[in-house]
């Protein structure tokens, strides 16, 4: 019988342990270099504690962004339980505005080429002009884009409640003037990354393409940690 050289015989060995090394570092390791992302908005320490490698560390409250019902461009009334399970990166816009809105349009393309097939990723233009933006304006604004509803949302509703879930919940500043019959808008032009139970994970200044380079690479970490969270059971 003839023998394999020991070159050979190495070789083969370091082919079989290298993916259960690195699944090892995944797991074990991995989990010690992790840092998961921040939460933004007030946050309140709990009385019940939950466990993190067998210590008791105490629950946190963050803020959470909460229910409404808005409608889509296709009329369809939309509820956090639609997004369920998903994380979201959620825009600002109107449909008459030409240079910001059309950078968050160019942004989402990016991503939604990248995380498209994605069934945990959604996309949201929450409008606020929604004395404009009815759902059929919507309609035919979001066939230019080639937006998927139920993938990329455009929505619109009551304008209390818009401006309420834009300033008080998504804390982000949207205005409207009205100067000499025309009306005007100011607001911050972010992205807002969510995560599945509805808090705030990140900003993102749409303008930048550092900040954009930023954000495709913590929707990338908050994926992970999703699924970290799935395994220990929370």
């Amino acid at each position: 019988m003839k023998l394999f050289p020991i070159k050979k015989i190495l070789i083969l060995v370091t082919i079989l342990a290298v993916p259960g090394f690195l699944y090892y570092l995944l797991q074990d390791k991995g989990k010690n270099r992790y840092k998961p992302l921040p939460y933004f908005g007030q946050k309140t320490v709990a009385s019940t504690f939950h466990k993190v490698r067998g210590k008791e560390v105490p629950d946190t409250i963050y803020h959470e962004i909460q229910d409404f019902k808005l409608v889509n461009q296709l009329a369809d009334t939309l509820s956090w339980k639609d997004y369920e399970g998903k994380i979201v990166i959620l825009n600002l816009f109107y449909a008459s505005d030409n240079l910001a809105t059309k950078m968050a349009n160019n942004a989402i393309g990016v991503l939604n080429k990248v995380y498209g097939k994605n069934p945990v990723i959604n996309f949201i233009s929450l409008s606020i002009d929604p004395v404009h933006d009815t759902p059929d304006v919507l309609a035919k604004y979001a066939l230019t884009q080639q937006a998927k509803a139920g993938k990329w949302d455009f929505l619109t509703g009551d304008s209390a409640q818009v401006y309420q879930m834009v300033n008080k919940q998504l804390l982000l500043d949207a205005v409207q003037k009205n100067e000499d019959g025309n009306r005007t808008f100011a607001y911050n032009n972010f992205f807002v990354l969510i995560d599945p139970r509805h808090h705030i994970r990140g900003f993102y200044d749409i303008s930048s393409q550092e900040a954009f380079t930023k954000l495709d690479d913590e929707i990338k970490v908050l994926i992970v940690e999703e699924l970290r969270n799935n395994n220990d059971g929370r």
